[in-house]
């Protein structure tokens, strides 16, 4: 856990005018790029009529030591290559069918500020983290966007500020009319968080957000409490908020480590408890696989149903907005 005071100008924040403050662009070649092989998938996002603004999750997860602070650097090339080869590769990826990927670099916080005692220090640094996000969006509306429609995407960390910048910039305001939809997922989201933006209640539905966090069937972690209000869940086999189980079959192809490997039918689905459960997934060398949190794989387990449901609901949008 970090003990030490927080400093707002420990490290430099980005300028976001500089390509290499983005981890995905249009213009570069990145691990967004990426499509796992065998299942005929293109990146499209030269031809895209939409954007996908990408918010990365936690990859600051290092032990701390006397030059760490709250706040990642993102000018730290060890960092950088972590967070492309996973939540870029694995994740962002998802959306180069369905639109021009926008990831920015920020000052993320520490892993540990989500558990730790230091309170204050902590809402400072989930601030200023924010404040990057916030201003990398300002610069994509600004620079890059020229009215085109958008998906906002996240997992974890980026779902935190996902969840915020909806709120300011979204919910209610004028910029809504551009949203596509918003896959705000590994954090919970609840229906009292927006005045107007509500849950996507079907697949093809736009302007509206989809939510979920993975776990295995009857799984409840250490220390858990009922909530007092469950929070939104969306099945990400049939894009709907009920208690209906989707089978394996629905299962369009996820992939594990191995990207170029889609795997059919890899996992089923079933919202309970505010979050989906699954039971164990299907794939060759299963028998010693005992996951019970799929946090890390929210993403990799309903890969092709996520790609295909964003380019439908931009094709969704843009019907609607001849």
């Amino acid at each position: 856990m970090l003990t030490i005071p927080f400093h707002a100008d420990a490290v430099q924040a980005p300028d976001y005018s500089k390509s290499e403050n983005w981890a995905a662009l249009p213009s570069k070649d990145d691990m967004a790029d990426r499509v796992p092989e065998g299942g005929n998938l293109k990146n499209e996002e030269d031809s895209a009529a939409a954007d996908v603004f990408f918010i990365h999750p936690t990859s600051y997860l290092k032990a701390t030591g006397k030059n760490d602070q709250w706040n990642a650097d993102v000018n730290d090339e060890a960092l950088n290559k972590k967070t492309d080869e996973a939540s870029i590769f694995y994740q962002a990826s998802v959306f180069n069918g369905a639109g021009k990927i926008y990831a920015p670099r920020y000052r993320q916080v520490h892993i540990s500020s989500y558990f730790t005692n230091e309170h204050d220090n902590a809402k400072q640094a989930f601030d200023l983290a924010y404040s990057d996000v916030k201003r990398a969006f300002q610069y994509y509306l600004e620079h890059y966007n020229s009215g085109r429609p958008f998906i906002i995407a996240s997992h974890s960390q980026g779902t935190t500020h996902a969840i915020r910048l909806l709120s300011e910039f979204i919910d209610g305001k004028p910029l809504s009319k551009q949203l596509v939809a918003a896959y705000l997922v590994g954090m919970p989201v609840y229906d009292t968080l927006y005045a107007v933006l509500k849950p996507c209640n079907n697949p093809n539905e736009t302007g509206c957000y989809v939510t979920w966090r993975t776990y295995a069937r009857d799984y409840f972690p250490a220390g858990y409490v009922r909530p007092k209000r469950e929070a939104v869940c969306t099945n990400p086999l049939t894009w709907r908020t009920d208690s209906l189980y989707a089978s394996y079959d629905l299962n369009k192809g996820g992939v594990l480590k191995n990207f170029n490997h889609i795997i059919p039918k890899l996992s089923d689905a079933q919202v309970a408890d505010g979050v989906v459960r699954i039971n164990k997934p299907h794939f060759f060398g299963n028998t010693f696989f005992n996951f019970k949190n799929y946090h890390i794989v929210d993403y990799n387990l309903f890969y092709i149903n996520i790609r295909e449901n964003a380019q439908l609901r931009v094709k969704s949008y843009l019907k609607k907005n001849k």
